[in-house]
């Protein structure tokens, strides 16, 4: 059974920086599709960076591009979000999100991923 688990959420100023980390157990880590959304309150579940397990592409949403970085170390079975020059609209529950192939057409999509972690709360203060 795939199991995710996050960490590295918390409170940080503007301008400053943290790193997630999406720990996986259970998978062929590797292979898979690894990729992180974020929900604030009141909004739907927002797509924000995903890397292809095959060749390690990755693609980001627009809010997010030139600040954030995805990647990961398939020894520790760990995929990573580097999260800098943080905004306070940054602030949400951060997921982990994993599906066993890649789609160019639905990987921004939360109903194409088979498994999730229960998320890391990230707070930007102004």
């Amino acid at each position: 059974q795939v199991q995710l688990v996050e960490s590295g959420g918390g409170l940080v100023q503007a301008g400053g920086s943290l790193r997630l980390s999406c720990a996986a157990s259970g998978t062929t880590f590797s292979y898979y599709t690894w990729a992180w959304f974020r929900q604030a309150p009141g909004k739907e579940r927002e797509f924000v960076a995903v890397i292809v397990g095959s060749g390690d592409g990755t693609n980001y949403g627009d809010s997010v591009k030139g600040r954030f970085t995805i990647f990961k170390d398939n020894a520790k079975d760990t995929s990573y979000l580097q999260m800098d020059n943080l905004k306070p609209d940054d602030t949400a529950v951060y997921y982990c999100a994993a599906n066993t192939f890649y789609s160019q057409n639905n990987y921004h999509l939360t109903t194409f991923y088979r498994y999730w972690g229960q998320g890391t709360q990230v707070i930007v203060s102004p």
